[in-house]
C-alpha cells in the first residue's frame, strides 16, 4: 500500500482525451492509463483517437519502423 498518493494536478490549457468514458477533460483528472495527452486545445484532444489512427497508419507505411522479415507478409 501507498504512503502517500499522487494528486494528479493539471495546468490550464492542458487538454486530454478520455479513452474509457470518451470525454475531453481539461488538466489530468482521469488515471494515466486512461487518457492521451497533453494537447494544446479542447479541438485536438477531440480528435485524439483519429490522430492516432492517422500516426499509426503513417507509421505502419513507413519503412524504418517495420520489424517483419521478407516471408512475414
Amino acid at each position: 500500500m501507498a504512503l502517500f498518493k499522487r494528486k494528479t494536478v493539471g495546468k490550464p490549457g492542458e487538454w486530454f482525451f478520455n479513452v474509457e468514458t470518451g470525454t475531453v477533460e481539461e488538466g489530468p483528472q482521469s488515471p494515466g492509463k486512461n487518457r492521451m495527452g497533453p494537447y494544446p486545445s479542447r479541438e485536438e484532444a477531440e480528435r485524439a483517437l483519429e490522430t492516432a489512427r492517422e500516426r499509426t497508419s503513417t507509421w505502419d507505411q513507413d519503412p524504418r519502423w517495420h520489424d517483419r522479415g521478407p516471408t512475414d507478409g
